[in-house]
């Protein structure tokens, strides 16, 4: 006999959507902070003896963000990500089919502030990605920092993230059978700086390594663009010259990560607040471009590679932007 459940309210099913993204910027602001703090303390009290343990054990599996991570299903197909995807809500849309007998490297554009749309869609199946592409298992690049941070680098790993470095994405490109997908947000961290309502700026002029690693592997290149990402957050004005975007940049520098002095609205108001704003995501995934395998590509052949991705990301942004509200007059600038 099948049971079934009375719909949630309205109310409650806001109240539960909020909360999950609260938890979710939290978690970039607070958790590794946190993390490192529990870590640290651990080692005063009775209960020293997990952080000692813990220690040991991560010794023994540092390289695992290096091998395909550690991913936990249950985490991925939580409930909390379901309510951050209808918060907004996030769409995953389809435009061509991938072969799982082939692995592939999908460029996503824009990072955003939060990157929202590359979480909720690779590092989740909230929007069904087995669904949507059966036979192929996502992976998401991260900053190899945070797989520093004691107990949150498990956290990342449990949804598939992996870091950002050549020998992981070898990694999983690597796969003979196929059937698995690395995820590159190209313009990272820095891009985060320009990334505010109705911009179309994208840093990718001169990214090319993303490139390279597929050439080098024989992997098709697919690209990505996630419609209303940069519409999340306002941002404090911070044009190139200014004095705050050259302490972002130094700060970034120094650190590896980007520092945006982001807003939007509040918990329980709309007016300021680091609540991002409901606004629907909606990331499209575009056709793959084939690429042929050389082990040491020249600058030339890498160089005419690019300049393909980006006139297929361009053409997959100008046939998609008057369904989801872009102005017409608006196209990708590349930086």
């Amino acid at each position: 006999m099948k049971i079934e459940f009375a719909p949630l309210s309205l109310p409650l099913q806001r109240r539960l959507q909020t909360a999950a993204v609260v938890q979710w910027v939290f978690s970039f602001l607070c958790l590794a902070q946190c993390c490192t703090a529990a870590f640290i303390g651990l080692l005063f009290t009775r209960f020293w003896l997990l952080s000692v343990l813990y220690a040991a054990w991560w010794f023994v599996d540092r390289e695992a963000p290096l091998r395909g991570g550690r991913r936990i299903h249950i985490v991925r197909n939580s409930a909390v990500w379901r309510h951050m995807r209808d918060f907004f809500p996030v769409k995953l849309v389809k435009t061509a089919e991938l072969d799982p007998r082939q692995n592939y490297l999908v460029g996503f554009h824009p990072h955003g502030v939060l990157a929202v749309g590359a979480f909720v869609n690779f590092g989740t199946e909230a929007t069904g990605f087995s669904t949507i592409f059966p036979g192929i298992t996502p992976h998401l690049m991260m900053l190899s920092l945070w797989f520093r941070v004691p107990f949150l680098r498990d956290y990342l790993m449990s949804g598939g993230l992996v870091s950002s470095d050549k020998e992981s994405a070898y990694h999983v490109l690597q796969r003979p059978e196929g059937g698995n997908l690395l995820a590159i947000i190209v313009g990272g961290a820095q891009e985060a700086l320009d990334a505010r309502p109705g911009s179309c700026t994208l840093l990718l002029k001169n990214r090319k390594g993303f490139v390279r690693v597929a050439i080098e592997r024989g992997t098709p290149l697919v690209p990505a663009f996630s419609f209303g990402e940069n519409e999340l957050f306002d941002q404090v004005s911070n044009p190139k010259g200014s004095w705050l975007r050259w302490i972002q940049h130094q700060l970034q520098q120094i650190m590896g990560i980007s520092l945006p002095l982001f807003h939007a609205r509040g918990i329980f108001q709309y007016s300021f607040g680091l609540v991002p704003y409901r606004r629907p995501i909606n990331t499209v995934i575009g056709k793959p471009i084939p690429v042929l395998k050389k082990h040491k590509p020249s600058e030339e052949e890498v160089d005419r590679v690019h300049e393909k991705y980006l006139e297929e990301l361009s053409k997959l942004f100008e046939e998609h932007k008057a369904k989801y509200n872009v102005p017409e007059d608006s196209h990708l600038e590349f930086i």
